[in-house]
């Protein structure tokens, strides 16, 4: 087996002013990190969990190479904190998943409430355990799973990297089988979407990854989109593995398949930046000076 089609997709929601959530789409590794802190600190903490993970080596494998992947990624969200009094305190969630050389095991390290699904048959199952104050009483019977879903806690965690000098990983190793796909998504997804519903909106993309990503953002932000959402699916298919390789040097280290900060349902990619309107704009004021220098020539002919 090996992986076939991927995509990454995030989206900042319609409540929130900017995206603290980060994604890796780097086969064999992919990950969702959920960025909190004042200021823009959540977004550094999630961006230097992505770079931690996107720094991976090409021979990392399985629960120890996860788990030290997200360790490290801890100890740099840490030490930057410790550095900069204006990130202090700030932590993410990250879920990331690994696939192995021959494609049929995928090995799954997280911390935090970014989950991790493998939608296998017509059964959508959630791989990780939410480490949060919800699930927690859940567990111990304290709350209904329907009462979790409403609870006003249901997104303060219990477990983030980069609050403290030492984390622990919670890492699982699942035996892959054709036609898996594996979906990892922060909470705003999540919880504004039920697993019955995330199904359904993978089932009508017709389990096309990037049709299916951009189709679960348009939903989230339909129900609300009370946070940023961000979500990376990929699926195993038939044929040999293509060997990992180290990314070069010049390569853009986060690259992912579509992006946009817009708070509308739909997912964009940004092409014309101010440059783009600059020259627009430019063009228009000539356009109007020509035609008053005409006007003004065609008068005193």
């Amino acid at each position: 087996m090996k992986i076939g089609r991927f995509a990454g997709v995030t989206d900042t929601g319609r409540r929130r002013m900017r995206n603290e959530d980060a994604l890796v789409v780097r086969p064999p590794l992919f990950a969702v990190a959920d960025g909190m802190g004042g200021a823009r600190a959540g977004e550094i903490a999630a961006r230097l969990a992505a770079d931690a993970l996107e720094d991976a080596r090409a021979d990392t494998a399985g629960e120890e190479g996860i788990a030290g992947l997200i360790e490290d990624a801890n100890r740099r969200i840490w030490e930057r904190s410790l550095a900069d009094p204006a990130t202090a305190g700030m932590g993410t969630t990250v879920t990331a998943a690994l696939v192995d050389e021959q494609g049929a095991r995928v090995t799954i390290g997280h911390v935090g409430d970014s989950r991790a699904y493998l939608f296998r048959g017509d059964v959508l199952a959630q791989l990780s355990t939410d480490h949060s104050l919800v699930a927690e009483l859940v567990q111990s019977g304290v709350l209904t799973p329907e009462e979790a879903e409403r609870h006003p806690q249901r997104s303060a965690i219990t477990r983030a990297l980069g609050t403290d000098a030492a984390v622990e990983v919670e890492v699982q190793t699942v035996t892959g089988e054709l036609g898996d796909l594996f979906v990892l998504c922060s909470d705003g997804l999540s919880v504004m979407l039920g697993d019955d519903e995330i199904a359904a909106a993978i089932e009508d993309a017709g389990r096309e990854p990037q049709a299916a990503g951009e189709a679960l953002v348009r939903a989230a932000n339909a129900h609300g989109g009370e946070d940023n959402i961000t979500v990376v699916l990929f699926e195993l298919v038939d044929g040999e593995p293509e060997p990992a390789s180290e990314p070069a040097a010049d390569e853009p280290a986060h690259e992912p398949a579509a992006t946009s900060s817009e708070p509308a349902g739909d997912v964009r990619t940004h092409g014309a930046g101010a440059g783009g309107r600059l020259v627009s704009l430019a063009f228009i004021v000539a356009v109007l000076v020509l035609g008053l220098l005409g006007l003004y020539w065609g008068i005193n002919r």
